[in-house]
């Protein structure tokens, strides 16, 4: 029987290079993070700088697929991470990895459920937020169980138009700016910096880590790819230069749009001109909890740069095919990440099984049910879409992702040594830099989780430099979600010690 029928493994040479950018580009869905991060990491961070923060951690994350992108030459493997740390590392650091990134994959699904469902809700009243979620939740369900090229053509389509808004909208502004575009105020260490790593610049770096979660998952497509052995490496380059492009040219239009702004009817106490003013007007800053409708900014943006309100009307509805997208790969992602565990002996063996389509069939039902219990619970808590799913679930995701890709550096550092294949640049130099730098920046985001997941302690401020660390009781159990889940794998990789390694069935 082929591959396709033979209910054990995904289906081969499905996707190309460019399938697997569709999917991961599409995972950490650029229109959502520009409409609905970036205003916030310029107001509450360091302003026009943002747009050099993102470029400094996508050249950090560069470095991360140095050594990524040689260590997918060696394992092909859907569980990718987990394998990598595996082999790395050991078994049992390898298992710990997979909780992890298990918990950082089903939050931030979960987390984009959630804003998908929030946004409907106001566009479309007739359902509530988990009414419109559920009808993701059943279409992406659906999808997933087709083949793997399916799911890629819908999302190709999907972030070529993302693309195009945003490339089409921050070209408009800089060709009306021209002349007061600042490189500098952008783009300078000062810049980038300002405020310090302990105060905004560390709130704006949180932001920009969080902002490209969903790249990694490059290596889970290997084995569905037609050349595994340079279409992940190829992918994985061309997903953070394309992210990285696009956040931190369309970051610089924006800020050059807001420069000369001025609004001498700001109410009082409101920053009045500048990229503060403009923020805070469009983005509908309440003092009590911030800005409300960080889509605004970019949206009124093209509304003037353009002419009209046709952009930003296709930006409110490409926003919700952005979550779509996202919801989508990261069902595919995790639904793969099942099937390695089942086929490495961590999970049943019948989650390695595969239906008449190569998609993983038990993987796309657990990952489904997990995501169905958690939003009727939150739904029956009474609790928000954007302001409590979306919000917790994101934060969660940022720390669990950054933290196994801290183990991959090193488990990939500590193989490629070994192995002797690859020059000292790849094998050493490059991942000991992203291990160090994604540390640093693991640091930041843990430190800043009450301002990312809105769990700051009672009476705390957690825009200010010295809130760092003050968490509520719940902020805390959220945060430490991922080592917790670490934990709970080495556990069960020690009881499942007897069965298939780690290495079982990875592909050379």
């Amino acid at each position: 029987m082929s591959d396709n029928s033979s209910g054990t493994s995904l289906s081969k040479g499905k996707l190309g290079t460019a399938g697997i950018v569709f999917f991961v580009v599409a995972a950490a869905a650029p229109l959502l993070g520009m409409t609905g991060a970036v205003p916030v990491a310029m107001f509450l961070g360091n302003g026009a700088g943002a747009s050099g923060t993102y470029l400094a951690v996508g050249l950090l994350l560069a470095l991360f697929a140095v050594g990524y992108s040689a260590m997918s030459q060696k394992v092909t493997n859907t569980g990718a991470f987990f394998a990598y740390v595996g082999r790395g590392l050991g078994r049992n650091a390898g298992v710990a990895s997979a909780f992890a990134s298990i918990v950082g994959y089903v939050t931030i699904q979960l987390a984009i459920y959630g804003f998908f469902g929030g946004v409907m809700a106001l566009m479309v009243p007739g359902l509530p937020w988990y009414g419109w979620a559920l009808v993701a939740w059943a279409v992406a369900t659906l999808l997933s169980l087709f083949s793997v090229d399916i799911g890629s053509k819908v999302l190709g389509v999907l972030m070529i138009l993302e693309v195009l808004v945003l490339v089409i909208t921050a070209l408009a502004i800089l060709v009306q700016n021209a002349g007061s575009i600042d490189f500098v105020a952008a783009f300078s260490p000062d810049a980038i910096l300002a405020g310090g790593v302990t105060g905004t610049a560390g709130i704006a770096i949180a932001f920009a880590f969080a902002s490209f979660i969903g790249f990694e998952a490059t290596a889970i497509y290997g084995e569905e790819s037609k050349d595994p052995k340079r279409s992940v490496a190829k992918a994985t380059f061309w997903a953070i230069g394309l992210i990285t492009g696009l956040f931190a040219v369309v970051s610089l239009a924006m800020s050059t749009a807001m420069a000369s702004y001025s609004n001498p009817n700001a109410p009082e106490g409101f920053p009045n001109e500048g990229l503060y003013g403009y923020i805070a007007e469009f983005g509908g800053l309440d003092p009590a909890i911030g800005l409300t409708n960080p889509a605004g900014v970019l949206q009124n943006m093209a509304d003037v740069s353009l002419g009209g309100t046709w952009m930003s009307t296709i930006m409110g509805y490409l926003v919700l095919t952005s979550c779509f997208a996202g919801i989508l790969a990261f069902q595919n992602a995790i639904s793969r990440y099942f099937f390695a565990m089942g086929r490495g002996g961590i999970l049943p063996a019948s989650f390695a099984n595969t239906n008449s389509s190569g998609a993983p069939k038990n993987g796309v039902i657990l990952t489904s049910v997990l995501a169905l219990v958690i939003m009727i619970s939150f739904a029956a808590a009474g609790l928000d879409g954007i302001g409590n799913l979306f919000t917790w679930m994101s934060a969660i995701t940022a720390v669990a992702i950054m933290f196994v890709e801290v183990l991959v550096s090193i488990a990939i550092m500590v193989y490629l040594r070994k192995d002797g294949t690859f020059n000292v640049w790849k094998s050493t130099i490059a991942p000991l830099l992203s291990a160090v730098g994604l540390a640093a920046g693991l640091y930041l985001l843990m430190s800043r989780f009450n301002l990312l997941g809105n769990l700051a302690a009672e009476g705390v401020d957690p825009t200010l430099p010295e809130s760092a660390w003050m968490l509520s009781p719940m902020g805390w159990a959220l945060v430490l979600s991922p080592f917790i889940a670490a934990v709970i794998g080495l556990v069960v990789a020690a009881a499942t010690k007897n069965k298939r390694d780690l290495a079982a069935d990875i592909l050379s």
